[in-house]
């Protein structure tokens, strides 16, 4: 802990009561949340960003959408519009915010809406005339005025909860026993050659209950780069000079993957709102070079620089092991729903 974070503490134990006294009141009824008659799965964290959501979320959609109709809500995190909105033609980024636009360009197949007021977001899609038999609700663990009837607890390998303190001298939104609502955890951005000894060494230290369930992720980045026109192998593009951009929480292992001596490489802040000064930057420091980018960029940039010059570099979440364990896990829960209770 840095010195600065010392000196908030006390106002982390102030946080930390009122998240704490907000969750009794709802455990105990006080605060009444909202249930629905449907499969709701909740994925989110307890710390602030960079844990693999989005990823995560993408997942879930692979794993439920030919055998379902699904939907993903999102709050649609620093768009230009409000209210509730459903994904359409007419939709983009500055309308749904980076994520749900990346959700529905690469998934026609399901609804993406958007919408802060989560029950009504639930209740807009449920009026729809083809209305979805699933619910992924992103990043949506505090928002307890929702009762989901499953929730997925996200965690980063070199970031877990159990090291980290209450905000503002941490990075935890609520105290760690807010965990305790998790079903499933997953730790992600786990090394891909963690061992399993390690993974027990994990799950010692994160003391879960016998009920749930622990997994382990790993980023798998895709084998080739795209653009609005074509798809390039990493492998021959390797030794090419680029510029490397990324306006995500954590951009280390997407620089580490493409990295190489004659790179350039450009960081901005999360869901960063890319500016007419920007991109003259951008494309100044890029001159001729192609410019790769994150997949949640890309959809903030595609229009806005040159299509010949700008890709992306999509990722998966990867399960080290237990991979049909977890997906018989989420299709028992939604299979043999009635609801979401």
């Amino acid at each position: 802990m840095n010195f600065l974070r010392k000196l908030l503490f006390p106002f982390a134990v102030l946080y930390g009561f009122v998240t704490s006294v907000r969750n009794f009141l709802y455990d105990t009824g006080k605060l009444k949340s909202q249930e629905f008659d449907l499969p709701i799965i909740a994925v989110g964290n307890l710390s602030v960003g960079g844990t693999g959501k989005t990823p995560q979320i993408e997942y879930l959609i692979r794993l439920l959408s030919d055998s379902y109709r699904v939907a993903t809500l999102s709050r649609g995190y620093k768009r230009k519009s409000k209210g509730f909105i459903l994904a359409d033609e007419n939709s983009n980024a500055q309308i749904l915010g980076d994520e749900p636009y990346q959700f529905f360009q690469k998934f026609p197949q399901i609804q993406v809406a958007v919408d802060a007021n989560r029950v009504n977001g639930i209740t807009q899609l449920l009026a729809q005339k083809n209305k979805p038999e699933v619910i992924l609700l992103d990043d949506a663990f505090q928002h307890r005025k929702v009762k989901a009837g499953f929730y997925i607890l996200l965690t980063a390998y070199d970031d877990l909860y159990c090291d980290d303190l209450i905000l503002p001298a941490g990075n935890l939104r609520e105290s760690r026993a807010g965990v305790e609502r998790a079903n499933v955890v997953i730790v992600t951005k786990c090394p891909p050659q963690l061992t399993i000894t390690q993974q027990n060494e994990i799950k010692t230290r994160l003391k879960l209950h016998a009920n749930q369930q622990l997994f382990f992720t790993f980023i798998a980045y895709d084998s080739h780069l795209y653009s609005a026109e074509k798809q390039i192998p990493v492998t021959e593009m390797s030794d090419v000079a680029k510029l490397l951009l990324a306006g995500i929480a954590k951009p280390e292992s997407f620089f580490a993957y493409l990295q190489a001596a004659q790179n350039t490489t450009m960081v901005f802040p999360d869901h960063h709102d890319f500016t007419q000064q920007d991109i003259e930057i951008i494309k100044e420091k890029a001159n001729t070079r192609c410019i790769v980018t994150t997949e949640k960029d890309y959809v903030r940039l595609s229009g806005k620089l040159p299509k010949e010059q700008l890709f992306y570099l999509p990722i998966k979440t990867t399960f080290l092991n237990d991979k049909n364990d977890f997906d018989k896990t989420i299709l028992d829960y939604v299979g043999t729903s009635t609801g979401n209770r």
